[in-house]
This record gives C-alpha cells, structure tokens and sequence, in this order.
C-alpha cells in the first residue's frame, strides 16, 4: 500500500470504531468531549484528537489508529492494514452530551477567564454542591477559597485550579452535579491544597478527592493535598519531582481504589525511588476519597438520629 493510501486509511477509520469492534463501551461519566473514556473488563483506553488519536492510562502506550489495533491485537504493521480497511464505513456510536459545547472566547487568557468568575459565597449553588453533594465541610471549602483555589462555575459547578510552581494558573478542574470536564485552553499540572512548605504530599487523581482527603485528615499541618486532575502530564510529573527533592519528603500515592489508581501509585512509587524520598500508599476503603467522606458523614448522621430517639419517645408528664 502506497503511503498516501495508509495515511488516507488512517483518515478514514476512528479510533472509536476499532474499540467498539473490540467490544469496549463508553464510560460517559469519566469522558469529557475531548477525552472520551472506553472500558472492557479492567482495559480502558482514552480517545482524543477527535477520534484520531488515543492513549492507555495504565501504560505508556499511544498513538494512532494503527496503533491501537497493534496494542489491542498484538499484530504486525500489515496485519493492522487489513484490520483498519474492514472498519471503512463503520460508524460507532457517540457521547449523548447534557451539555452543548462551549464557545470559547479566543482572546480571553487562562488567568482572566478565572479571575472574572466570582469566589463561591455562603448559599452559592457551588458552596451548596461541595456542602450538599459532596460532604466537604465548611471549613474545607472556607480553607480553599481564602486560598484562591475555587471559582464559582456555571450551572452550580466548581472550577478548582491548578497552578505551577510559581502559582500561576494554569488551568482548573470543572466538576458539578451535571458536569465534568477541564478548562478548554488550559493545562493540567497540579491542584494544590495545603500549606507551601508541606513535606508530605499525597496525590491524588481529583480535586474533590484532594479536598475530601484533607477533610478526613483534619487538614494536617504537614501535608500538601494535591491532584493530577485525572491525566498524568508531563507537566505534572515535572511538579511532583520538583516538590519531592525537598529535605525529608513523603510522597503519599492517595490515588483510587481500582486497577488505575494502582498503575498511577506504581509511576509514583518509581519518581519517590528515584527522588530518593519516603513513598506511602494511602488506599481510600470505597472507590475514592469523596466516597469515604460522604459514607462517614452519613454514618454520622444516622448515629445523630438514633441519638435522639429515647429522647422522642419518653412519654409526656403532666
């Protein structure tokens, strides 16, 4: 096959098509429009680049649709060829969206899209998301605010930033009752979330996860509660060595209770040997921090309940 003929093969065939041949099926509540999440048992593969491009989150496996069928079928190049041209024409499923894509204002910047959006107020939809929905108390989200880490989103969603070295924004974490996703433009590095000079840094995948561990922690002095936003960005990597050549550093893998937490604190447990620092792996008892949090304070709250029975039920005197 001519080279012109394999690149306009390549055109023609997505990445999508091949997964669902496959039997892998959406993950639409982990997928954004720009990185849509597949799974089959324990495998999961990211799709990005409208299709054409894709990534494995347990590996350092990539590329493009060639690639994948050569990762999913252990083929040869040619083998692959073949494979591809059978997919011409066949259309995979997508994404049903709740939301309509966004337009961006191009000539607004990162830092003067996060600096227009208001700081979440007492009884803002976004203060009542994280107190609500999310179980993180009062004191957390007051922590994260006078910090400069939360923006009200729309529609009652948070935007939690992610900022460099130096603290400049960088980009943020969009989460919400109907929404998730990140900021278009922007770049994953780090969510920060504690004092700046922590010698103990757990890293977690989510900033909600970040947030609900300090909670559960009781925001120990210690410890910078952090979070990689989902991916695992050079840039983030470039972060977490950056904080763990610190005199006497711990790094805590805080991530997930599932087969990619475990791949993510397998790459965190190599950069702590290399460091050379302390490494720890903290498992939340659900499938994430948030989770843990929400299970103890409803725990709490049923034991308040059951406090006040005797109490409801003593007969009236008189």
């Amino acid at each position: 096959m001519e080279r012109n003929d394999v690149e306009e093969l390549k055109e023609r065939v997505l990445c999508a098509a091949v997964l669902e041949k496959a039997g892998f099926a959406i993950d639409l509540k982990e997928s954004t429009r720009r990185a849509v999440k597949y799974r089959r048992g324990d495998d999961i593969v990211i799709v990005i680049h409208d299709g054409k491009g894709w990534f494995d989150p347990l590996s350092e496996a990539k590329g493009d649709v060639y690639a994948l069928v050569a990762h999913l079928d252990h083929v040869a190049f040619t083998e692959c060829l073949d494979r591809v041209a059978e997919l011409v024409g066949f259309i995979p499923n997508e994404p049903v969206w709740t939301r309509p894509a966004r337009i961006r204002a191009a000539d607004v910047g990162i830092a003067e899209r996060w600096h227009r959006r208001r700081k979440p107020w007492p009884g803002s939809l976004t203060r009542r998301y994280l107190g609500e929905e999310r179980a993180l108390s009062d004191t957390v989200v007051r922590a994260a605010i006078r910090n400069d880490r939360l923006r009200e989103g729309p529609r009652g969603s948070m935007w939690a930033a992610h900022t460099d070295e130096a603290g400049v924004i960088t980009g943020w974490e969009e989460r919400g009752p109907e929404w998730r996703g990140f900021a278009t433009g922007g770049a994953k590095v780090l969510f920060r979330f504690g004092p700046v000079d922590a010698t103990r840094f757990c890293l977690t995948e989510a900033a909600i996860d970040a947030m609900s561990l300090a909670a559960i922690e009781d925001m120990r002095p210690d410890s910078l509660f952090l979070s990689t936003g989902g991916g695992w960005s050079p840039a983030s990597v470039a972060a977490i060595r950056t904080l763990v050549m610190r005199d006497n550093a711990l790094l805590v893998a805080a991530t997930d209770n599932n087969a990619q937490g475990d791949a993510y604190a397998e790459r965190l447990k190599a950069i702590a040997a290399e460091a050379p620092c302390g490494f720890e792996r903290l498992r939340p008892n659900a499938g994430d921090w948030n989770e843990d949090l929400r299970s103890m304070k409803k725990e709490k709250d049923e034991e308040g309940k059951e406090a006040l029975l005797p109490h409801a039920r003593r007969p009236r005197q008189g």
